[in-house]
């Protein structure tokens, strides 16, 4: 038996996050649905951590084990093959056995993505926010970091997180602009339900003189989701990478 890490890109517009549920299409379920037209079987698949309905990932991991019978370039083709064209399977590489996708990662990349303009961008509408006006990027930065750092980011979250330890050590934080397009990039080693969300939602605040940058500190040690701003929509947040710790994963020259 081996342990095979993949590396997803896809366009979370139609489905309903990733792991699997009831009430919706998720990418969990399209890639075991191309698993069992593989190998027969329908292997466990686990992620490297959940998405919200309409998130988008450019790199999403999440492993499996099998047999071994099949080299990993001919599994990158097969999948692609049997997956929808909103999912791609961009790698396949052989892990340590006790290697696990959520637990070995390090660090996540996230990156949620704006625009400026009084009218729709067909080529931006579902993947990046519009805005009616620039942003106050002196503010922004303000609000960058005063969120960088180890802090219990429990009022940057929504009451559907699933874990008790709500402390997150944020290593980057920064915006970056491009004419009329903004990236909010935050790096961390893990993140709360909806937390990335909220933080845009609280900064897009903080831009519009809603909230005092200097009230941003009190609003993290008071715990409470009502002091910050709203949630930002989805479809304008994507996962952009995921670390894991050194010698965990190594290029399979199988590829």
């Amino acid at each position: 038996m081996r342990k095979l890490l993949l590396s997803l890109s896809f366009d979370g517009t139609a489905f309903h996050g990733w792991q699997v549920q009831p009430n919706g299409v998720t990418v969990q379920q399209c890639l075991q649905d191309a698993l069992e037209r593989l190998y027969g079987i329908r292997p466990d698949v686990t992620g490297c951590s959940r998405t919200d309905a309409g998130v988008h990932a450019r790199q999403f991991c999440c492993h499996y084990c099998d047999s071994g019978r099949l080299k990993t370039r001919e599994i990158v083709g097969a999948l692609n093959a049997f997956l929808p064209k909103t999912v791609s399977v961009r790698e396949c590489i052989e892990v340590p056995l006790d290697f696990h996708a959520r637990y070995s990662c390090i660090e996540k990349q996230y990156i949620y993505r704006m625009y400026v303009s009084r009218t729709r961008d067909p080529f931006l509408e579902g993947y990046a926010l519009r805005l009616i006006r620039p942003l106050d990027l002196f503010a922004a930065g303000q609000f960058c970091n005063a969120v960088t750092g180890a802090h219990d980011f429990i009022g940057f979250s929504s009451s559907g997180r699933t874990t008790e330890d709500t402390v997150r050590t944020v290593r980057d934080c920064h915006m970056e602009q491009a004419g009329f397009e903004y990236r909010f990039v935050i790096s961390a080693d893990g993140f709360l339900y909806n937390m990335v969300r909220i933080l845009v939602g609280t900064l897009l605040w903080v831009c519009e003189g809603k909230i005092d940058p200097a009230e941003v500190p009190k609003i993290l040690a008071s715990k409470n989701r009502s002091l910050a701003g709203p949630t930002a929509p989805p479809y304008g947040l994507y996962l952009e990478q995921v670390f894991f710790g050194e010698g965990q994963v190594k290029p399979d020259a199988a590829i």
